[in-house]
């Protein structure tokens, strides 16, 4: 063989895809089982939530191009929360060379390689996911979800008969129906309401999402599709008192086929009293409830903006975020006193099917005077493929899935456990100032309408509002309005008012 016919056939192999890692082809047993074992197979194994098992090279190698093309395009593994400054615990992302390693190995065959070289799969948890529970209660009845019609929200009831005052440091839900069940919230109740409510019922559970039987109802968390258990940080931890119920509000997504829902419930408790209290800074306020979300047909990129400066110093550990079809971007920002802006979260890609606590791997320091900046945006166009409505339609907030909600929540620690007060007075402060801003907003003429109500207050028709004859709702924001100081509210002044609020 001459020199020549050498240098063709170096040319011919080296550029024919053949797959390599330096001058070994890719294989499953020595390159690709790794990836997909401590990546995919955690969900994609019998009794949990993948739709096909990972376990095996024939398993792996029958999807192989399905693989290649979810990676590739990151919607697997499901990850959708991004940092520029911190990392998350237990973050589902490949590296770009794994992904190149998997797009190699299907286009050059998907060869199995050598079997003695395949991995031990990992020691994965059967079961309850974060061990033994310490209780585990579930609902006495099952709830028979309709094949069809609009979303459910349901709230149940389960006993939990403490003896004694508990400290809760996680909860495990797993839902009988997991087709159906897109959500649920914890609390408990030591009022008794929920449990009359429910005994009042014919079927299972009661309507109303909390609404009729708030008072004494306390938050333990929630559940959502795509969801992790994981333990509350060190020094943290929720008051379980004794004789609480356990109430579950559920939304109900409708899947065309009927169920019996029976939800099952792990508590975890410690015996160690928690050093610090914690508390979640959601904004905008309510899910969004008070953003007046009204998103018109083809809109590709409505946007509600929410700000909010700290009263106290806290320390952040982790944060969720919820939207729905429509969503498609949600950000979170602090801007520190020095003026340095630091990424919380960003999620590009927002997916309804995944939503998901993202605990930091440390605690964040956010020092009293951050600014916390807020951005949800909506795409209600032809063109987002998660667009329920076929054309697209005005949509506004709701709770049906095909209404729309948008926030974010950050859940921090006050570094001094006494200032709690401080914060959560500071919040509901914000809800309302958020409520006031958005209804000034020009969308829907409110700001107009707000106008008007304030000048009807002018009695003596001179075209301003005296101090006497303010209305009570205006009154706390008087001296802000009056920029010339004359003891009067002009109509420029109110116009400028009602545009600095808007646009905040």
């Amino acid at each position: 063989m001459n020199k020549d016919t050498l240098i063709l056939g170096a040319l011919i192999f080296g550029s024919s895809g053949l797959g390599a890692v330096g001058k070994k082809p890719v294989t499953f047993t020595e390159h690709i089982a790794p990836i997909i074992f401590n990546n995919c197979t955690t969900c994609h194994r019998e009794g949990e939530g993948g739709p096909f098992a990972f376990t095996t090279y024939a398993e792996v190698a029958k999807r192989a191009r399905l693989i290649a093309r979810v990676t590739e395009s990151r919607y697997m593994p499901p990850w959708h929360a991004h940092s520029a400054d911190y990392k998350f615990k237990d973050e589902r992302r490949l590296t770009e060379k794994q992904i190149d390693l998997i797009a190699q190995w299907v286009k050059t065959g998907a060869s199995e390689g050598d079997p003695k070289k395949l991995p031990a799969l990992p020691k994965f948890t059967l079961g309850w996911q974060l061990g033994k529970p310490d209780l585990v209660v579930k609902m006495d009845e099952a709830y028979t979800v309709p094949a069809e019609g609009r979303d459910i929200y349901r709230s149940f009831v389960v006993p939990l008969n403490l003896p004694e005052n508990k400290w809760l440091k996680a909860m495990e839900f797993r839902p009988g129906a997991p087709s159906v069940v897109h959500h649920s919230l914890f609390r408990y109740d030591t009022t008794g309401r929920a449990r009359r409510l429910d005994e009042r019922s014919e079927t299972p559970g009661f309507t109303g999402m909390g609404r009729q039987d708030g008072r004494g109802a306390t938050s333990l968390g929630g559940w959502a599709v795509g969801g992790t258990a994981r333990f509350l940080p060190e020094g943290l931890a929720y008051r379980l008192p004794k004789d609480s119920d356990l109430v579950m509000d559920m939304h109900f997504h409708l899947s065309g086929k009927a169920e019996k829902e029976v939800s099952t419930v792990g508590l975890y408790f410690t015996d160690k009293a928690p050093e610090n209290t914690f508390t979640d800074i959601q904004m905008p306020p309510s899910f969004g409830a008070l953003s007046r979300v009204d998103i018109p047909a083809g809109k590709k990129d409505y946007t509600v903006n929410d700000t909010f400066t700290l009263p106290i110093d806290v320390e952040a550990f982790g944060v969720s975020a919820h939207a729905h079809y429509l969503g498609k971007e949600l950000k979170m920002t602090a801007t520190l006193p020095e003026g340095k802006t630091r990424e919380l979260i960003w999620i590009k890609d927002w997916d309804f099917s995944w939503q998901d606590q993202y605990h930091y791997e440390d605690f964040i320091s956010l020092p009293k005077g951050t600014r916390i900046d807020t951005k949800v945006v909506w795409d209600n166009s032809a063109e987002n493929p998660n667009n329920p409505s076929n054309p697209p339609r005005r949509v506004r907030w709701g709770l049906q899935s095909t209404d729309e909600m948008g926030s974010l929540s950050l859940m921090v620690k006050p570094k001094r456990a006494q200032e709690i007060g401080s914060l959560n007075t500071a919040m509901r402060q914000h809800a309302r100032d958020h409520s006031v801003a958005r209804a000034l907003q020009p969308e829907g003429g409110l700001g107009a309408r707000i106008m008007d109500a304030a000048m009807r207050s002018d009695r003596n028709g001179d075209g301003k509002i005296s101090r006497a004859e303010v209305p009570r709702w205006l009154n706390r924001r008087f001296e802000s309005i009056d920029g010339d100081g004359d003891g009067q509210l002009s109509k420029e002044e109110l116009q400028r008012a009602l545009s600095r609020l808007g646009n905040r």
